[in-house]
């Protein structure tokens, strides 16, 4: 089955959709990024859950939120928060700095009522937490917290429920960005770009897309996130490429190619999905053609692949599984860029329980 974008745009007036979620009435929910121009617009449409025909719009009329790209929803706090990417217009051939003082770029979590479908609070993140992407409630349905990447100055703000009944949000991780040479800027951000929480809250893990890593958490300590696992898997900064690190504030080296089963691997780790057991995490390398394109031409020509990280559950700690690639270059027509990962029977970012 198939929803066609006319039916998007004539019925709800939105289009480029992200993200989607099963609801407890047995509808479908999708975020969308923009209206039909290709303006930001952060509203959502419902779909039949058996027949998938677009119902109506999420939010009352004129409330849609200024950007839109990934949800969550908490019934037990009759809360949804929406996160903010940018104008599809501005993003769709890759990444313009320029964007960003323009407005084109959002900052901000949008609280909403789950019951009322009213929006009740824009929180915003600041400079800090521009462009915050992916947005995940602790898996414990009581929890009244969470966390959100932000993409461009790769911070992971911990969002939370206060006494007074609102919202509020603290930055706990912050990655430094490297001055370097031989790239489009002097400096570098690492560029969260997803993130994720074990099935058992402990262990919170997020991609930095253009510095090549993929790093482990310990959020025992909510407020607190202690780093303790780090594997890089390719990325702009490999030792061998056209770009030079000047300066790095965490002093690492620039790593070497990652090379799995004889293919060096062009991109970077992007999406990710974790076993439900939580000893292999999964990943794949395109985030949208627009900036693979940009950003790692090679993986165009190429194709995406997926690798797999064991992960110690213990201690923690991260190694890559050098016996385990799949390579979607090799697709009957062609290169593909593969992107999300799902279980078809659940898994640690689609599934909330209530």
């Amino acid at each position: 089955c198939m929803v066609e974008p006319i039916e998007l745009y004539w019925k709800c007036g939105l289009a480029n959709p992200h993200t989607s979620h099963c609801l407890g009435s047995g509808q479908i929910m999708i975020s969308c990024m923009g209206d039909p121009s290709g303006n930001a617009k952060g509203g959502f449409v419902l779909l039949d859950g058996e027949t998938f025909e677009v119902i109506s719009n999420w939010e009352h009329q004129g409330e849609a939120a200024p950007f839109g790209y990934d949800f969550w929803y908490q019934p037990r706090h009759n809360v949804m928060i929406s996160t903010e990417w940018g104008a599809p217009k501005a993003l769709v051939n890759g990444f313009n700095p320029a964007h960003v003082q323009e407005g084109l770029y959002g900052s901000a979590l949008n609280i909403w009522d789950w019951t009322t479908h009213k929006k009740l609070q824009r929180l915003d993140l600041g400079e800090e937490g521009a462009i915050p992407l992916e947005v995940r409630f602790l898996h414990e349905p009581s929890a009244a917290e969470g966390y959100v990447g932000c993409a461009l100055n790769s911070t992971v703000f911990r969002f939370y429920k206060t006494s007074e009944g609102d919202w509020a949000a603290e930055k706990v991780i912050s990655i430094p960005s490297k001055k370097v040479e031989g790239w489009m800027l002097p400096e570098m951000p690492g560029l969260i770009t997803d993130i994720l929480i074990s099935l058992d809250d402990r262990y919170l893990y997020f991609s930095n897309w253009l510095h090549g890593d993929i790093r482990q958490y310990d959020i025992t300590d909510r407020r607190n996130p202690r780093l303790v696992g780090q594997v890089f898997l390719g990325g702009s900064i490999v030792r061998d490429g056209p770009i030079r690190v000047l300066e790095d504030p965490e002093n690492q080296k620039q790593p070497r190619p990652c090379i799995i089963k004889g293919k060096r691997i062009a991109g970077s780790p992007q999406m990710l999905q974790l076993s439900l057991d939580g000893r292999r995490l999964y990943a794949t390398t395109s985030l949208y053609s627009g900036w693979d394109k940009q950003f790692y031409p090679d993986m165009i020509r190429e194709g995406s692949v997926m690798m797999q990280i064991n992960v110690d559950t213990v201690d923690g700690g991260l190694a890559l599984n050098e016996d385990f690639l799949v390579d979607f270059g090799k697709e009957p027509d062609g290169p593909v860029l593969a992107h999300e990962l799902r279980y078809p029977g659940g898994d640690c970012t689609s599934d909330i329980w209530l």
